[in-house]
C-alpha cells in the first residue's frame, strides 16, 4: 500500500529550512494541514489546499482524505510530544511516514552543551503545572515544553515553592528561526512575566537547604501526605507497592485509597503508570485531591463512591490493591472478576475479622499472607522503648492468565529465551 499521508516536521526557519523530500511531498498534496502558524510559512504558489486544525482537535477531517495524498505540517519531530503519536493508534504503518525535523529538545541540548540522552523531558501544553513535581530531583536537568509566554515565570514560582529556588533556568523563544532568544537566570531571581508564546524552558535543578527529599522510589515520609491518619504507613506502603510491582503504562485500582497514597506512588513509579483511586469518604477525596498535585501526578484519577458499586464501569486494572474494605460484602469478588489475566491483588487487614476473610480467599485463590509487625525507638523517661503499632497482614496473590474449561487455573507456561 502506498503512503497517502506524509507527516512534515518543520521549524521555526519555516518552508526555508525543509528537505527536498518534504517540499516534494507538499507539492505533490492535495492537502496540507496544520496549526494556522505552521500553514503561514507556506509559499503561495504551493497548489494544494491549506485547512487548520479545528478546534476541539480531531483527525476526522484527515482521515476521510484516504484516496488523496494529505500532508499533515507539526512542530519540529512530530513523534516527540507531537501529534505523530496521535496519528499512529489510528494508522498502519504502511498508511504513512513521518519527516521529522530537529526538535525544539534536540536544538536547545545543542546550545547547552547537554546530552539529550540525559535529559528529562515534560509538556505543560494541556496539563497542569502539578505535573512538574514529579520530576524535580536535586542534580537531574529538564526541558520543559511550554504552554504560552507564562509557563516560564509560572515554573520559576513553582520551583520557588517547592524548595528549588537556586534553579538554573534558560528560556529558548523561536529556537531555530531568525527570532531566536535566550533568557537566563535563577528561578528565585525570576523577573520575566512573560515571553514569547513559542518557548522552552530548560531547568539545571538545585535544591534549597529546606526541599524535601521526595525520591521515586516507594516509601515517601508520611509526612509528605496529608491525611487523617488512614494512610498506609511508610514501610508497609514500601512492602505493598514491591509486590503490586508497577510497570510502565499499567493502571491500578487503589480500593479505600484513603489519603491516596498507593496509587500516588504507583504513578511516580513511571510516566505512564496509571491509578483510580476509590474512596467514599469526603474529606479523604480532598486529602487525594491536594496529595496528587502536591506530589506531581494530578493525573490519578479519583472515583467518589464505595466498592462494590463504584468500580462498576472503570476500565480493567493490571493490579488492584484493597486498604479497606476486604470485609465488605462482594468487594473482594468484584475485584477478582474485573482484575485482568496475570494481574496482582494485594489486601491489607489489621482485624480479625480482615485477617479471616483474606485467610478464605487464600483458601480458594492461593497466594501469600505475611504478617507485618513494625517497632520504632520512641523515648521513655531517660531510656528508649519500642513502640509498636497494631501488626497488618498483607495479603498477595496473581490472578491465572488462563483457565481451562472446568473452570480450573491453569498455570501459565515459561519460556526461557537467550540472546544471541
Amino acid at each position: 500500500m502506498t503512503a497517502w499521508l506524509t507527516v512534515v516536521g518543520i521549524g521555526d526557519d519555516g518552508y526555508a529550512g525543509l528537505g527536498r523530500s518534504a517540499r516534494r511531498a507538499l507539492l505533490d498534496a492535495t492537502l496540507v494541514v496544520g496549526a494556522k502558524r505552521h500553514l503561514d510559512m507556506l509559499p503561495a504558489r504551493l497548489p494544494a489546499a491549506r485547512e487548520a486544525w479545528p478546534s476541539p482537535f480531531d483527525l476526522v477531517g484527515v482521515l476521510a482524505r484516504r484516496t488523496s495524498p494529505v500532508c499533515v505540517l507539526a512542530s519540529g519531530d512530530p513523534m516527540l510530544f507531537g501529534v505523530g503519536a496521535t496519528l499512529a493508534r489510528s494508522l498502519s504503518p504502511d498508511e504513512w511516514r513521518v519527516l521529522p525535523a530537529p526538535s525544539s529538545l534536540s536544538l536547545a541540548a545543542a546550545r547547552l552543551g547537554w546530552a539529550l540522552q540525559d535529559v528529562g523531558a515534560v509538556s505543560l501544553v494541556g496539563r497542569p503545572l502539578a505535573a512538574l513535581a514529579r520530576h524535580l530531583l536535586p542534580g537531574r536537568r529538564l526541558f520543559v515544553l511550554s504552554a504560552d509566554g507564562r509557563t516560564p515565570a509560572a515554573v520559576a514560582a513553582e520551583l520557588v515553592a517547592r524548595g528549588f529556588g537556586p534553579t538554573r533556568i534558560s528560556v529558548f523563544e523561536h529556537l531555530g528561526g531568525p527570532l531566536e532568544r535566550r533568557l537566563d537566570g535563577l528561578a528565585q531571581d525570576w523577573r520575566v512575566a512573560e515571553t514569547a508564546a513559542l518557548n522552552l524552558v530548560a531547568l539545571d535543578c538545585r535544591a534549597g537547604p529546606d526541599a524535601p527529599r521526595r525520591a521515586l522510589t516507594p516509601g515517601l515520609p508520611d509526612d509528605a501526605y496529608r491525611h487523617d491518619g488512614q494512610l498506609t504507613k511508610r514501610d508497609l506502603r514500601a512492602m505493598t507497592l514491591g509486590r503490586l510491582a508497577p510497570v510502565p503504562g499499567e493502571l491500578l485500582w487503589d480500593v479505600g485509597a484513603g489519603s491516596g497514597s498507593i496509587g500516588i506512588e504507583w504513578m511516580r513509579a513511571h510516566p505512564s503508570c496509571q491509578a483510580i483511586a476509590i474512596e467514599a469518604h469526603a474529606e479523604r477525596q480532598r486529602f487525594i485531591e491536594h496529595n496528587r498535585d502536591a506530589l506531581g501526578v494530578p493525573g490519578l484519577q479519583l472515583v467518589a463512591g464505595r466498592a462494590p458499586e463504584a468500580l462498576a464501569g472503570l476500565a480493567a486494572p493490571d493490579a488492584i490493591f484493597i486498604g479497606g474494605g476486604a470485609t465488605a460484602a462482594g468487594v473482594l469478588d468484584a475485584c477478582w472478576a474485573s482484575l485482568k489475566p496475570g494481574g496482582r491483588l494485594v489486601a491489607n487487614a489489621v482485624t480479625l475479622q480482615g485477617e479471616l476473610a483474606l485467610a478464605a480467599w487464600r483458601k480458594t485463590h492461593g497466594g501469600t499472607l505475611t504478617r507485618v509487625s513494625l517497632a520504632h525507638a520512641e523515648p521513655l523517661g531517660r531510656f528508649d522503648t519500642w513502640r509498636q503499632p497494631l501488626p497488618v497482614t498483607l495479603y498477595d496473590v496473581r490472578k491465572p492468565d488462563t483457565v481451562d474449561m472446568a473452570g480450573t487455573a491453569a498455570s501459565p507456561a515459561t519460556t526461557h529465551t537467550t540472546d544471541a
